[in-house]
């Protein structure tokens, strides 16, 4: 395998890393703040878990692999640029404690870096109307399906008291943050795993879009690693920071929160998983009453999201321009 190649896949291989140091705050940030599991308790299941995960599919891989970009149209520079421009945007999020889209952060990098490399004829309209229209649409739906969870929870179990009530809910939280974390691992694992294999589609390595088990191995283990080391900061920011929350909040906003993520990785769509727990976190807060959201905070969430995109599409272009000089 050309040494270039390999050099590719070690950066994706830390890009996971970095997605799975950012996103444990999706799988635990609940019940570490709600005291149902310790932090090192929560992050080992987490881990497990997020590995687990990964090998329950390669739909997303493939919509990623080949529903963004033309592989015959691009070279390893593009696959370059994109992973450091995406790893650079994690690692800057988790400093500020902002849970950003590691997802949003490689879609856009590649789109960068493809654009930078061939224009618009590398990329795939048709498969980046679906992209977007997943990632637009699912926070929106974990919003409701949040809401409605909770009211439902609410009505069948709101006669009983807040201590048993937390008590029950604080073991059942285990089993929400548990199913979370593996429904992580089914769809932002995935990411990664197409990205490699475009890298050996596109460089005659491999002769089809499927994904080898021994990329799905690399990719689900780096996850988890990186899910080990923990983003403190951004479990902070949404655990504490922008909602006080209870066992039975917890387990609210993550069961809503998988079902959307499952549901995705289902159908093969690419979702973010960071905007899906925040926006069930949102819902379920506004079951209390509306100004129990913190929205300061969540207004500075929506502002990295925001900018998640045409940030990372400027730096892989510019990077790109620099990389290509090296690397055909």
């Amino acid at each position: 395998m050309p040494e270039t190649i390999i050099f590719i896949i070690i950066i994706a291989l830390l890009f996971d890393m970095s997605n799975g140091m950012h996103d444990t705050a999706n799988a635990i940030a609940t019940v570490v703040s709600t005291r149902v599991l310790s932090p090192v308790q929560a992050v080992l299941m987490a881990a497990t878990l997020n590995i687990l995960g990964a090998f329950i599919s390669t739909h997303v891989a493939k919509t990623i692999g080949i529903g963004l970009v033309d592989p015959a149209g691009i070279n390893s520079a593009v696959i370059m640029s994109a992973l450091v421009a995406g790893f650079i945007w994690n690692i800057a999020m988790i400093r500020l404690g902002l849970p950003v889209s590691s997802s949003h952060a490689l879609i856009g990098s590649l789109i960068g870096a493809a654009f930078s490399h061939g224009g618009l004829t590398v990329l795939n309209f048709r498969g980046l109307s679906d992209i977007f229209i997943s990632l637009l649409i699912s926070p929106v739906l974990a919003l409701i399906f949040g809401y409605l969870l909770m009211k439902l929870i609410l009505i069948i179990f709101g006669r009983f008291s807040p201590s048993g009530l937390n008590k029950n809910f604080g073991i059942l939280q285990i089993f929400s943050s548990a199913f979370m974390a593996f429904s992580h691992g089914s769809n932002d694992a995935q990411k990664v795993m197409g990205i490699i294999t475009l890298t050996l589609f596109s460089s005659g390595v491999i002769h089809s879009a499927e994904v080898p088990f021994w990329v799905i191995l690399i990719c689900a283990l780096a996850m988890g690693f990186g899910t080990a080391l923990g983003g403190w900061k951004v479990i902070k920011t949404l655990g504490v920071s922008m909602l006080k929350l209870e066992p039975i909040h917890g387990f609210a906003a993550e069961t809503a929160a998988t079902t959307v993520i499952l549901g995705a990785s289902y159908f093969g769509m690419p979702v973010s998983t960071t905007n899906v727990i925040s926006c069930t976190i949102m819902g379920v807060g506004a079951t209390k009453r509306l100004s129990a959201v913190r929205w300061g905070v969540a207004r500075k969430i929506l502002f990295a999201w925001i900018f998640t995109f045409p940030c990372c599409i400027l730096m892989a272009y510019f990077f790109y321009k620099f990389i290509s000089i090296f690397i055909k």
